[in-house]
Protein backbone atom coordinates (compact mmCIF):
# COMPACT_ATOMS: atom_id res chain seq x y z
CA UNK A 1 0.00 0.00 0.00
CA UNK A 2 1.33 3.11 -0.80
CA UNK A 3 2.42 5.11 2.23
CA UNK A 4 -0.09 7.98 3.88
CA UNK A 5 0.31 11.06 1.85
CA UNK A 6 2.23 13.52 4.27
CA UNK A 7 1.00 16.61 5.29
CA UNK A 8 1.95 19.42 3.05
CA UNK A 9 4.31 22.23 4.14
CA UNK A 10 3.38 24.81 6.85
CA UNK A 11 0.17 23.18 7.74
CA UNK A 12 -0.85 23.16 11.42
CA UNK A 13 -2.67 20.20 13.28
CA UNK A 14 -5.55 19.66 12.86
CA UNK A 15 -7.84 21.71 15.40
CA UNK A 16 -10.62 19.73 16.72
CA UNK A 17 -13.63 20.82 15.95
CA UNK A 18 -17.16 20.28 18.33
CA UNK A 19 -20.35 17.91 17.21
CA UNK A 20 -23.24 18.42 19.17
CA UNK A 21 -26.67 16.05 19.32
CA UNK A 22 -25.44 13.13 18.10
CA UNK A 23 -26.99 9.67 19.02
CA UNK A 24 -25.70 6.48 18.90
CA UNK A 25 -24.91 5.13 15.28
CA UNK A 26 -27.16 4.01 13.25
CA UNK A 27 -26.96 0.79 11.56
CA UNK A 28 -26.25 1.75 7.28
CA UNK A 29 -26.66 -1.87 5.94
CA UNK A 30 -28.57 -1.97 2.32
CA UNK A 31 -30.70 -4.62 2.47
CA UNK A 32 -34.34 -5.44 1.77
CA UNK A 33 -35.91 -4.34 -1.51
CA UNK A 34 -36.70 -0.42 -2.19
CA UNK A 35 -39.63 1.06 -1.32
CA UNK A 36 -41.76 2.28 -3.59
CA UNK A 37 -41.55 6.15 -4.83
CA UNK A 38 -44.47 8.30 -3.04
CA UNK A 39 -46.94 10.36 -4.79
CA UNK A 40 -46.47 13.96 -4.42
CA UNK A 41 -49.45 14.30 -2.23
CA UNK A 42 -47.55 11.90 0.10
CA UNK A 43 -45.28 15.20 0.40
CA UNK A 44 -44.87 16.20 3.88
CA UNK A 45 -44.43 19.92 5.26
CA UNK A 46 -41.07 20.06 6.58
CA UNK A 47 -39.99 24.00 6.16
CA UNK A 48 -36.13 24.69 5.53
CA UNK A 49 -36.66 28.09 6.37
CA UNK A 50 -35.04 28.51 10.01
CA UNK A 51 -31.23 29.04 10.00
CA UNK A 52 -28.67 25.87 10.67
CA UNK A 53 -26.74 25.54 14.16
CA UNK A 54 -23.69 24.72 14.15
CA UNK A 55 -22.73 21.57 14.61
CA UNK A 56 -18.74 21.41 13.68
CA UNK A 57 -17.35 24.67 14.17
CA UNK A 58 -13.69 25.71 12.27
CA UNK A 59 -12.93 22.04 10.85
CA UNK A 60 -9.74 21.48 9.01
CA UNK A 61 -8.58 19.00 5.96
CA UNK A 62 -5.11 17.73 5.63
CA UNK A 63 -4.68 20.52 2.21
CA UNK A 64 -5.33 24.36 3.04
CA UNK A 65 -7.85 23.90 -0.25
CA UNK A 66 -11.68 24.57 0.50
CA UNK A 67 -14.61 21.74 1.84
CA UNK A 68 -15.78 20.71 -1.47
CA UNK A 69 -18.55 17.98 -0.34
CA UNK A 70 -18.97 15.44 2.82
CA UNK A 71 -21.01 12.65 4.06
CA UNK A 72 -21.40 11.01 7.11
CA UNK A 73 -21.22 7.28 8.27
CA UNK A 74 -22.77 6.95 11.51
CA UNK A 75 -21.99 3.31 12.12
CA UNK A 76 -18.61 4.04 12.36
CA UNK A 77 -18.60 7.26 13.32
CA UNK A 78 -16.72 9.21 10.92
CA UNK A 79 -17.14 12.18 8.80
CA UNK A 80 -15.56 12.20 5.20
CA UNK A 81 -14.65 15.17 3.25
CA UNK A 82 -13.61 15.99 -0.13
CA UNK A 83 -11.38 19.19 -1.15
CA UNK A 84 -9.66 19.88 -4.72
CA UNK A 85 -5.72 19.25 -3.61
CA UNK A 86 -3.22 21.95 -3.21
CA UNK A 87 -0.25 23.18 -5.13
CA UNK A 88 3.44 22.30 -4.35
CA UNK A 89 2.40 18.65 -3.41
CA UNK A 90 4.18 15.56 -5.31
CA UNK A 91 3.47 12.34 -4.84
CA UNK A 92 5.58 9.42 -5.04
CA UNK A 93 5.65 8.60 -9.19
CA UNK A 94 4.95 12.21 -9.89
CA UNK A 95 7.84 13.98 -11.95
CA UNK A 96 7.29 16.92 -10.23
CA UNK A 97 5.07 18.95 -7.88
CA UNK A 98 1.87 20.33 -9.48
CA UNK A 99 -0.19 23.69 -9.08
CA UNK A 100 -3.54 24.00 -7.71
CA UNK A 101 -3.90 25.08 -10.81
CA UNK A 102 -2.83 21.79 -12.74
CA UNK A 103 -4.51 20.02 -9.84
CA UNK A 104 -7.78 21.40 -10.54
CA UNK A 105 -7.89 21.00 -14.74
CA UNK A 106 -6.92 17.24 -14.21
CA UNK A 107 -9.63 16.75 -11.48
CA UNK A 108 -6.82 15.30 -8.78
CA UNK A 109 -8.94 15.29 -5.45
CA UNK A 110 -7.81 14.22 -1.35
CA UNK A 111 -10.45 12.23 0.43
CA UNK A 112 -10.25 13.39 4.24
CA UNK A 113 -11.36 10.77 6.95
CA UNK A 114 -12.40 12.93 10.09
CA UNK A 115 -13.83 11.77 13.73
CA UNK A 116 -17.38 12.92 14.27
CA UNK A 117 -15.47 15.25 16.56
CA UNK A 118 -13.28 17.09 13.68
CA UNK A 119 -9.74 15.05 14.23
CA UNK A 120 -8.21 14.00 11.44
CA UNK A 121 -7.96 10.02 10.87
CA UNK A 122 -7.04 9.45 7.26
CA UNK A 123 -6.51 10.78 4.33
CA UNK A 124 -6.36 9.33 0.54
CA UNK A 125 -5.91 10.63 -3.16
CA UNK A 126 -8.15 10.52 -6.21
CA UNK A 127 -6.28 11.25 -9.33
CA UNK A 128 -8.39 12.08 -11.91
CA UNK A 129 -11.69 11.70 -10.79
CA UNK A 130 -13.03 15.51 -10.65
CA UNK A 131 -14.05 18.17 -8.81
CA UNK A 132 -15.26 16.67 -5.85
CA UNK A 133 -19.11 18.42 -5.81
CA UNK A 134 -20.76 15.50 -3.82
CA UNK A 135 -19.54 12.47 -1.86
CA UNK A 136 -21.83 9.14 -1.26
CA UNK A 137 -21.10 6.37 2.08
CA UNK A 138 -22.12 2.83 1.44
CA UNK A 139 -21.88 0.55 4.27
CA UNK A 140 -23.46 -3.14 4.02
CA UNK A 141 -23.70 -5.38 7.09
CA UNK A 142 -20.37 -7.29 7.34
CA UNK A 143 -18.17 -5.78 4.25
CA UNK A 144 -16.42 -2.52 4.30
CA UNK A 145 -17.47 1.33 3.94
CA UNK A 146 -17.53 2.31 0.26
CA UNK A 147 -16.96 5.46 -0.88
CA UNK A 148 -19.26 6.81 -3.97
CA UNK A 149 -17.77 9.74 -6.23
CA UNK A 150 -17.56 10.97 -9.32
CA UNK A 151 -15.30 9.25 -11.51
CA UNK A 152 -12.76 9.78 -14.98
CA UNK A 153 -12.63 13.57 -15.17
CA UNK A 154 -12.92 15.55 -18.49
CA UNK A 155 -9.71 17.03 -19.73
CA UNK A 156 -11.66 19.94 -20.62
CA UNK A 157 -13.39 20.42 -17.27
CA UNK A 158 -12.08 18.50 -14.65
CA UNK A 159 -15.16 17.09 -13.65
CA UNK A 160 -16.18 13.46 -14.13
CA UNK A 161 -17.80 11.37 -16.82
CA UNK A 162 -18.60 8.83 -14.77
CA UNK A 163 -19.51 7.63 -11.20
CA UNK A 164 -17.38 4.93 -8.84
CA UNK A 165 -16.74 3.31 -5.44
CA UNK A 166 -14.45 2.21 -3.56
CA UNK A 167 -12.98 1.51 0.05
CA UNK A 168 -11.11 3.98 1.98
CA UNK A 169 -8.23 3.25 1.99
CA UNK A 170 -5.50 5.31 4.40
CA UNK A 171 -2.77 6.63 2.47
CA UNK A 172 -3.41 5.38 -0.88
CA UNK A 173 -3.36 6.86 -3.98
CA UNK A 174 -5.73 5.92 -6.36
CA UNK A 175 -6.13 6.40 -10.69
CA UNK A 176 -9.37 6.11 -12.66
CA UNK A 177 -7.48 2.71 -13.51
CA UNK A 178 -7.32 1.17 -10.02
CA UNK A 179 -8.57 -2.17 -9.85
CA UNK A 180 -10.20 -1.63 -6.17
CA UNK A 181 -12.65 0.33 -8.27
CA UNK A 182 -16.30 -0.30 -9.79
CA UNK A 183 -17.47 2.21 -12.17
CA UNK A 184 -20.36 3.26 -14.23
CA UNK A 185 -21.14 5.73 -16.97
CA UNK A 186 -24.35 6.14 -16.25
CA UNK A 187 -25.10 8.28 -19.36
CA UNK A 188 -22.22 8.05 -21.85
CA UNK A 189 -21.39 11.29 -23.30
CA UNK A 190 -22.57 13.14 -20.26
CA UNK A 191 -20.14 15.23 -17.84
CA UNK A 192 -20.17 16.93 -14.40
CA UNK A 193 -21.31 13.70 -13.03
CA UNK A 194 -21.57 13.53 -9.01
CA UNK A 195 -23.08 11.26 -6.49
CA UNK A 196 -25.37 11.34 -3.40
CA UNK A 197 -26.85 8.23 -1.39
CA UNK A 198 -29.64 7.69 0.34
CA UNK A 199 -27.74 4.20 2.45
CA UNK A 200 -31.24 3.42 4.24
CA UNK A 201 -33.51 3.02 0.85
CA UNK A 202 -31.06 2.01 -1.34
CA UNK A 203 -30.98 4.97 -3.56
CA UNK A 204 -28.56 7.27 -5.55
CA UNK A 205 -29.23 10.92 -6.67
CA UNK A 206 -26.97 11.51 -9.71
CA UNK A 207 -26.17 15.03 -11.39
CA UNK A 208 -25.09 15.38 -14.29
CA UNK A 209 -24.79 17.50 -17.56
CA UNK A 210 -26.13 16.60 -21.62
CA UNK A 211 -25.24 19.57 -24.07
CA UNK A 212 -24.50 21.55 -21.21
CA UNK A 213 -27.63 21.14 -18.91
CA UNK A 214 -27.73 19.81 -15.54
CA UNK A 215 -30.15 17.22 -14.63
CA UNK A 216 -30.99 15.36 -11.85
CA UNK A 217 -31.81 11.94 -11.64
CA UNK A 218 -32.60 9.38 -8.98
CA UNK A 219 -31.32 5.73 -9.00
CA UNK A 220 -32.04 2.70 -7.66
CA UNK A 221 -28.86 1.27 -6.09
CA UNK A 222 -29.61 -2.05 -5.47
CA UNK A 223 -29.59 -2.17 -9.38
CA UNK A 224 -25.96 -1.61 -9.90
CA UNK A 225 -25.30 -3.82 -12.90
CA UNK A 226 -21.96 -3.73 -15.29
CA UNK A 227 -25.14 -2.09 -17.68
CA UNK A 228 -25.91 0.79 -15.55
CA UNK A 229 -28.03 1.96 -12.84
CA UNK A 230 -31.80 1.77 -13.02
CA UNK A 231 -33.64 5.01 -13.06
CA UNK A 232 -36.24 5.62 -11.11
CA UNK A 233 -36.70 9.89 -11.69
CA UNK A 234 -35.32 11.92 -14.23
CA UNK A 235 -35.73 15.86 -14.00
CA UNK A 236 -33.71 19.21 -15.14
CA UNK A 237 -32.02 20.82 -12.30
CA UNK A 238 -34.08 23.23 -10.89
CA UNK A 239 -32.54 26.84 -10.57
CA UNK A 240 -30.04 26.85 -13.60
CA UNK A 241 -31.05 29.35 -14.85
CA UNK A 242 -30.15 31.65 -11.95
CA UNK A 243 -26.19 31.20 -12.52
CA UNK A 244 -25.30 30.55 -9.65
CA UNK A 245 -22.42 27.65 -8.71
CA UNK A 246 -23.41 24.19 -7.68
CA UNK A 247 -22.12 23.63 -4.13
CA UNK A 248 -23.97 20.01 -3.10
CA UNK A 249 -26.69 18.35 -2.90
CA UNK A 250 -28.08 15.38 -0.35
CA UNK A 251 -31.16 12.51 -0.74
CA UNK A 252 -33.60 11.90 1.92
CA UNK A 253 -35.96 9.59 0.92
CA UNK A 254 -38.08 10.94 -2.41
CA UNK A 255 -36.60 14.46 -1.75
CA UNK A 256 -33.39 15.76 -2.68
CA UNK A 257 -31.69 18.67 -1.62
CA UNK A 258 -29.98 21.34 -3.73
CA UNK A 259 -27.00 23.97 -2.33
CA UNK A 260 -26.39 26.52 -4.89
CA UNK A 261 -24.59 30.05 -4.20
CA UNK A 262 -20.86 31.69 -4.26
CA UNK A 263 -18.90 32.94 -1.34
CA UNK A 264 -19.07 37.06 -0.79
CA UNK A 265 -17.53 39.43 -3.04
CA UNK A 266 -18.01 42.15 -5.06
CA UNK A 267 -21.00 40.72 -6.98
CA UNK A 268 -21.67 39.36 -3.54
CA UNK A 269 -21.19 41.81 -0.43
CA UNK A 270 -21.22 41.01 3.02
CA UNK A 271 -23.37 43.26 3.44
CA UNK A 272 -25.90 41.59 1.78
CA UNK A 273 -27.67 39.04 2.50
CA UNK A 274 -25.66 36.54 0.57
CA UNK A 275 -26.81 34.72 -2.64
CA UNK A 276 -26.93 30.69 -0.62
CA UNK A 277 -30.04 29.38 -1.99
CA UNK A 278 -31.15 25.81 -0.73
CA UNK A 279 -34.04 23.64 -2.40
CA UNK A 280 -36.36 20.33 -1.05
CA UNK A 281 -37.57 18.73 -4.45
CA UNK A 282 -39.94 16.11 -5.24
CA UNK A 283 -38.55 13.78 -6.88
CA UNK A 284 -41.12 11.73 -8.15
CA UNK A 285 -42.88 14.61 -9.43
CA UNK A 286 -39.78 16.78 -10.12
CA UNK A 287 -42.05 19.78 -7.90
CA UNK A 288 -39.78 22.24 -5.96
CA UNK A 289 -41.22 22.08 -2.95
CA UNK A 290 -39.23 24.81 -1.23
CA UNK A 291 -36.47 27.05 -2.08
CA UNK A 292 -35.27 29.63 0.55
CA UNK A 293 -32.59 32.35 0.87
CA UNK A 294 -30.19 30.63 3.63
CA UNK A 295 -29.22 33.24 6.16
CA UNK A 296 -27.26 30.88 7.79
CA UNK A 297 -24.01 32.14 9.45
CA UNK A 298 -24.03 35.66 7.59
CA UNK A 299 -20.73 37.10 10.00
CA UNK A 300 -18.30 34.20 8.38
CA UNK A 301 -15.91 35.23 5.76
CA UNK A 302 -15.91 34.07 2.73
CA UNK A 303 -19.10 31.75 3.38
CA UNK A 304 -18.53 29.98 0.29
CA UNK A 305 -21.35 26.97 0.65
CA UNK A 306 -20.24 23.69 0.21
CA UNK A 307 -21.44 20.68 0.81
CA UNK A 308 -24.89 18.72 1.80
CA UNK A 309 -25.40 15.85 3.77
CA UNK A 310 -28.07 13.86 5.71
CA UNK A 311 -27.52 13.56 9.69
CA UNK A 312 -29.76 10.52 10.36
CA UNK A 313 -29.30 9.84 14.16
CA UNK A 314 -29.86 12.92 15.69
CA UNK A 315 -32.20 13.01 19.06
CA UNK A 316 -34.58 15.15 17.13
CA UNK A 317 -34.49 13.26 13.88
CA UNK A 318 -32.74 13.89 10.37
CA UNK A 319 -30.86 16.62 10.02
CA UNK A 320 -29.95 18.43 6.58
CA UNK A 321 -26.08 19.75 7.45
CA UNK A 322 -24.89 22.79 5.45
CA UNK A 323 -20.66 23.41 4.83
CA UNK A 324 -19.97 26.85 5.13
CA UNK A 325 -16.25 28.01 4.25
CA UNK A 326 -13.97 30.35 6.18
CA UNK A 327 -10.25 31.89 6.20
CA UNK A 328 -7.92 33.27 3.49
CA UNK A 329 -7.01 31.27 0.60
CA UNK A 330 -4.60 28.60 1.05
CA UNK A 331 -5.83 28.13 4.66
CA UNK A 332 -9.25 27.45 4.63
CA UNK A 333 -11.43 26.00 7.49
CA UNK A 334 -14.89 24.81 7.51
CA UNK A 335 -18.21 24.80 9.37
CA UNK A 336 -21.07 22.11 9.39
CA UNK A 337 -24.71 23.84 10.09
CA UNK A 338 -27.51 21.61 10.74
CA UNK A 339 -31.57 22.10 10.28
CA UNK A 340 -34.36 19.19 11.09
CA UNK A 341 -36.10 17.81 8.16
CA UNK A 342 -39.05 16.55 10.15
Amino acid sequence: MTPRPPPPNRREALRTGAIVALAAAVDLALAGPPAALASPSTADSRSLASTGRILLRGGRLLHGTVLQSFAFDERDRHLYALQLMQGGVRLDGESHARTHAERVRRGDLCLNRLSLDGTLTGAMYLLGFGHGGALGVQRAAGRDTMLWTEWDASPASGYGRGICRFPFIDGAVLTPDSRCLTTWRPLPGSTSNAAALDPDAGRLLLRYKVAGEPRLRLVDLRCTTPGGLRPLADLPQPGAALGLPFQGMALHADHAYQLLGSAYGPANPVSSPGNIRLYRIHLPSGKVEQQILDRTARNLVPREPEGLAVLTSSDTGPLLCMGLTQGPVGDKSFSLYARPLG
